[in-house]
């Protein structure tokens, strides 16, 4: 190791992460644990990236878009494992409102009664797709991550009709629930992907930590030096003897001897110069305010994308993100569904919303007219792109700038695992760790 900053007196701070995401969160963590002094510079008002909630005035908390933690993901469990947030395990079912075909719950017959007493009647999952679901569930259970995030690769409705399933579970099933999680209905993104999250949805289900997605970020950077709403402008190399200097919006700078940018793709590319791959479009999300009473099924419900992908009751499973005798309505448009109109249009939310609420009054009845909205939030960009042979996109941890190394989506895809990953990596090609830099991803 080099001097420390105290012995260094043109180095204001050891290392500067930039962004406080989960990324830049986890980096700083891996930093400090290997013996580095990371400061943790925030642009925004809070920590977590995009993985964050609002406490609105009323008592309601709301998320930045539907989200979701898989317990199991690896990453998420060597630093939150013991000692995080605590979390709300989620139904391990789904209801299909989709109008194709009746409303049916689909899931995990051994963890789900409601799935056990109709398994071998479900429109959407005839038997002969049960066994091949099994078959396939048994090989991603069995096989490590690494194996099933390399070798050949398509897209993941390809691989899904090469093993055989039907049109009706392809359609009825995978489609809306893995789109949901791809922000896409054709899916066209990587069956390497698809067979991650299966994996890790069957390993460790699906939770949200109590309180909101938020408890996250604010778990991860406890007992850091995070700065926020100090939003950099520009990283200069060799603002001392081999350090970086970084330059703030209002003027101010520090020096430092390394900088990790774990920013989203765009504005790493804009700090550092380098190439990341291609962002896809977010989704819309709308929130009601309901009676308690109207939340009486807290798995997920699948539409039919036009304009509801998914909706959920929130508020049923975590009674903590809505106020007494209320609940929380989260609702999923995938992109799609809500396409930008040409010219501009001042109504586009009201338009949406009266879509939205036409979908709701099929599923609860005339009441749901009454239910004010809470929100509605687009999200231009919510992942990379994540297409069959996605890793020749994904950037290196190393940037064009001297002492500036990525963490990042950019360097490892989208997903709460790989945000945390690509703060293990940065962190590790800081601090020459060979055996986290040369852990293969999803590991």
């Amino acid at each position: 190791m080099s001097d420390a900053p105290s012995d260094r007196p043109d180095v204001d701070v050891d290392v500067a992460v930039v962004g406080a995401g989960l990324a830049g969160l986890t980096a700083a963590r891996e930093l400090r644990r290997g013996g580095r002094t990371p400061r943790v510079l925030e642009a925004s008002d809070r920590v977590g990236g995009r993985v964050t909630s609002d406490v609105l005035p009323g008592g309601f908390v709301l998320d930045r878009g539907f989200q979701v933690l898989f317990p199991a993901y690896p990453a998420y469990r060597r630093h939150l494992g013991r000692g995080g947030p605590r979390l709300v395990r989620l139904p391990p079912s789904a209801v299909l409102r989709d109008g194709r075909g009746p409303v049916e719950t689909v899931g995990d017959p051994l963890r789900d009664p409601a799935v056990r007493r109709r398994v071998l009647r479900l429109d959407a999952l005839p038997p002969l797709d049960l066994l091949r679901l099994g078959r396939l569930a048994a090989e991603v259970v069995l096989l490590p991550p690494a194996v099933l995030l390399s070798g050949p690769d398509e897209p993941a409705h390809a691989f899904l009709r090469r093993r055989g399933f039907s049109d009706a579970a392809v359609e009825r099933f995978f489609v809306p629930f893995f789109g949901g999680v791809f922000l896409e209905r054709d899916l066209r993104t990587s069956a390497r992907q698809l067979r991650y999250v299966l994996r890790m949805l069957l390993l460790g289900g699906v939770a949200r930590p109590a309180g909101g997605m938020r408890r996250i970020g604010e778990a991860l950077a406890e007992g850091l030096d995070v700065r926020l709403a100090t939003p950099v402008a520009r990283l200069v190399p060799g603002g001392g003897e081999g350090g970086v200097r970084v330059e703030f919006e209002d003027g101010g700078h520090v020096t430092a001897r390394d900088v990790v940018v774990a920013t989203p793709p765009p504005e790493a590319a804009r700090l550092t110069g380098a190439a990341v791959p291609p962002m896809r479009p977010g989704g819309t999300y709308l929130a009601f305010d309901a009676p308690a009473a109207a939340a009486r099924d807290p798995r997920l419900m699948l539409g039919d994308g036009d304009p509801v992908g998914d909706a959920t009751w929130l508020s049923a499973s975590d009674a903590t993100l809505a106020p007494p005798g209320r609940a929380l309505l989260s609702v999923t448009v995938l992109p799609e569904a809500d396409p930008a109109p040409e010219p501009p249009d001042d109504d586009r939310d009201a338009a949406l919303e009266a879509r939205v609420r036409a979908t709701l009054r099929s599923w609860f009845g005339p009441d749901a007219d009454a239910w004010p909205r809470l929100a509605l939030h687009r999200i231009a960009q919510a992942q990379t792109d994540q297409p069959p042979g996605m890793a020749g996109l994904l950037a290196s941890v190393r940037t064009p700038l001297a002492h500036v190394w990525l963490a990042s989506e950019a360097t490892r895809g989208s997903s709460i695992q790989a945000a945390m990953e690509a703060g293990e990596q940065a962190a590790a090609a800081i601090l020459g760790d060979a055996a986290v830099l040369g852990r293969p991803r999803g590991a």
